[in-house]
């Protein structure tokens, strides 16, 4: 098995599925106009009711699982990165905290652009890999599955439940997003830039704590290692297996988390266990509608002869090259909707944004394949690697 765990499939894969929550991500990020928001008054009727099915679709589809499958997989490298090191006789883990440090690096040139960062929080998180590397299989599955029941707000919903006085609506993050987006509304580039640096920052890392990502993103790093160790994107009968329980049981969990996030909060009137209930249970339907997504796609890799549909072959480049692809969509971005760029914030409404979404995807997925034809690595993923093994 280990000589399979070494083959193209495997990483092929990967890289196809990286592509595909990439570009999920680019899609939702151009109907939030990059977290400025807007929508066009007077469009015709018809227009309108094609944005609200755009809007619903792409959101009922990738809203929270997008994000769920990029940090699955991100825990998923740090195994094969992990394992690498240890064929070679390395010892990697200090090198993966260096490695991290760096990464903190590229996340402060994206939030200079974006108050949508998440490298901050993956660079934070990833941290925990480092001793988890030790842990045996069985604690790591109990610790990420424990943090993915997102303990510290149960322990707000029964506090208040025994303090109804306790008031905590969870948004600390509200003032901050505030001057964040008025300034990305009618500021010039400096003005944006300027912004992102205090309050930007502020509003994306308040915002990804209040919102369960702390502990969700953690707990899916921990089970993407944990799907290196076990090779369940190699194909064998095994994966085979534990990709079609897991989307069934992907499928279970999404419907009962879903009846449990629509029909539960309108009985809450306390706001402080509505608040927590409120972020708590949606991730949970994130995850088990993530396992459906993602079950399907590997089942679709492994029954097309484990080399994928011509669609998923499609996109492997740009999977490839993700840490230069996430950092220039927000750049592109930002530009399309910002004041200091085409200013099309509240210009276009959700079809249209979805077709700009699909065009930055489209070029980016050209330079791509441009760019890999003749390196082995994405720019930004060869000095991500140059600064990770300095000095070594």
């Amino acid at each position: 098995m280990k000589s399979s765990l070494q083959s193209s499939s495997r990483l092929e894969v990967v890289d196809a599925l990286r592509g595909f929550a990439l570009l999920a991500i680019v899609l939702l990020h151009n109907l939030e106009h990059y977290n400025i928001f807007g929508d066009p008054a007077g469009q015709p009727l018809w227009l309108e009711n094609l944005n609200r099915y755009v809007t619903d679709v792409i959101y009922a589809l990738f809203a929270g699982q997008a994000y769920a499958t990029f940090s699955l997989l991100f825990g998923f490298s740090f195994y094969i990165q992990m394992r690498n090191a240890r064929s070679r006789g390395v010892d990697f883990r200090a090198r993966f905290a260096w490695r991290m440090l760096v990464l903190v690096a590229f996340s402060q040139l994206h939030a200079l652009f974006y108050n949508g960062d998440i490298l901050l929080l993956y660079a934070v998180c990833g941290l925990l890999l480092i001793p988890a590397s030790g842990w045996s299989n069985r604690t790591v599955l109990i610790v990420a599955t424990l943090l993915m029941l997102q303990p510290y707000c149960w322990a707000k919903v029964i506090y208040a439940l025994f303090n109804p006085e306790y008031v905590d609506t969870n948004s600390m993050f509200a003032r901050f997003a505030a001057s964040a987006e008025e300034v990305g509304r009618t500021g010039n580039l400096w003005q944006t830039l300027g912004n992102n640096i205090w309050n930007g920052q502020l509003y994306s890392n308040f915002w990804q704590v209040e919102a369960g990502r702390l502990f969700q993103t953690p707990a899916l790093f921990l089970l993407g290692m944990l799907a290196g160790r076990l090779e369940l994107f190699v194909k064998s009968t095994v994966s085979v297996a534990f990709w079609r329980k897991a989307l069934l049981a992907g499928v279970v969990g999404a419907v009962v988390f879903y009846c449990l996030k629509t029909f539960i909060p309108p009985h809450i009137d306390n706001i402080t266990i509505l608040s927590y209930y409120g972020i708590a249970v949606p991730r949970m339907y994130n995850f088990a509608l993530m396992t459906v997504l993602v079950s399907v796609f590997v089942l679709f890799w492994f029954g097309k002869d484990n080399v994928g549909y011509k669609f998923q072959r499609f996109i492997m480049p740009f999977g490839r090259m993700s840490l230069t692809n996430y950092i220039t969509q927000s750049v592109i971005g930002v530009f399309v909707y910002y004041h200091w760029g085409l200013n099309l914030w509240n210009e276009v409404g959700a079809t249209v944004s979805a077709v700009i979404g699909l065009a930055i995807f489209g070029l980016l997925l050209l330079f791509s394949r441009y760019w890999l034809s003749r390196h082995r690595q994405g720019p930004l993923e060869f000095l991500w690697k140059k600064a990770t093994w300095l000095r070594s």
